[in-house]
């Protein structure tokens, strides 16, 4: 199977990249196409690194053509001060560059049977206890704006008889990246808490399903348009709080309100306090299997996994192989 992936070497990436390894093996052929030079490096050995810019040009249609499967995860970093600067670069890293890839596709004289396109499930906005399925509508703030108009691109290379797959990710957990490098040092350190009053919703995922998420929609032929890509089991960021600060063995006694949060980040804070309870219906319809549902025994792996990283111990498998929880200490 010939795959370019786009946003290879991000959190998600690199362990989609490991995951597509150790699943299709000998099989695959992998393009990961990264902006960055330097970030060639950081590419699976195994897999054919090719620098491009997409968000400025269109990529080359030779890199396209002929493959099976198109996967775009490029963005800019949406966890940082939204300067205006900043949020022309995060829509327009996720709009252009799509926009780019389905002109490239649409040039290709062979062209692939599907693409996944990354999207988040900030499409929805903030909804209180509203249950949010991939049919419910939009909302209306900033980071519900960018991912209509990056599905939009997207869904244009259905013009082109291509599957087109829109993974609405929600809150991704994982060793070595995404939301926990940020916030579980401050759970180990005992000065954890709960975020605003703790009552907005937070769908999360474990890293592991989130690829085996991805791998699915790809093989699954009767999945096309959103999808979200969440656990099955949305918590109050008040019950994450109290979970993670069992899983490390620490107290959580320091809630930060949400007047903080917005002196602290500006308008990104809406990303922490916004309530979104989503539910993976396509998922659940078409047969997706969870590995990590529960939160408690997901954190708790991610927890051991990290601290092996830590180390520098050999983990180059670990998020693609069902490899067992460890005591804790």
């Amino acid at each position: 199977m010939k795959v370019v992936l786009f946003g290879g070497t991000g959190f998600i990436g690199r362990n989609l990249v490991r995951h597509l390894i150790n699943r299709y093996g000998a099989d695959l052929q992998l393009t990961v196409v990264t902006r960055r030079k330097g970030a060639v490096g950081e590419i699976h050995p195994v897999a054919r690194p090719f620098v491009w810019d997409a968000s400025q040009q269109s990529p080359p249609v030779k890199v396209l053509n002929g493959c099976d499967v198109v996967i775009n995860l490029a963005g800019e970093i949406v966890a940082q001060r939204w300067t205006r600067k900043v949020k022309e670069l995060i829509r327009d890293s996720r709009v252009l560059t799509t926009r780019n890839i389905v002109e490239s596709i649409g040039q290709a004289s062979v062209k692939p049977r599907v693409l996944v396109n990354a999207s988040a499930t900030g499409y929805y906005g903030s909804r209180g206890d509203e249950e949010l399925s991939e049919a419910s509508g939009p909302g209306d703030d900033f980071l519900s704006r960018v991912c209509v108009g990056w599905e939009e691109e997207a869904l244009r290379a259905r013009e082109m008889g291509v599957r087109v797959v829109l993974a609405r990710f929600g809150l991704v957990l994982g060793y070595d990246g995404g939301a926990m490098e940020r916030i579980l040092p401050f759970f180990e350190w005992g000065i954890g808490g709960i975020l605003g009053n703790g009552r907005q919703w937070w769908s999360w995922i474990h890293i592991r399903d989130t690829v085996g998420a991805i791998t699915h929609c790809i093989e699954d032929e009767r999945i096309s348009g959103a999808v979200n890509i969440v656990g099955p089991q949305p918590v109050r960021n008040r019950t994450f709080t109290k979970v993670l600060a069992s899983v490390v063995g620490k107290p959580a006694l320091f809630p930060v309100p949400a007047f903080a949060l917005r002196l602290l980040y500006g308008e990104m804070s809406t990303i922490l306090l916004s309530s979104q309870k989503v539910i993976p219906s396509v998922l659940k319809d078409t047969g997706f299997s969870y590995q990590h549902p529960d939160l408690s025994e997901a954190l708790a792996h991610i927890r051991y996994w990290r601290r092996q990283w830590e180390q520098g111990k050999p983990l180059e498998d670990s998020i693609s192989k069902g490899l067992p929880i460890m005591a804790q200490d």
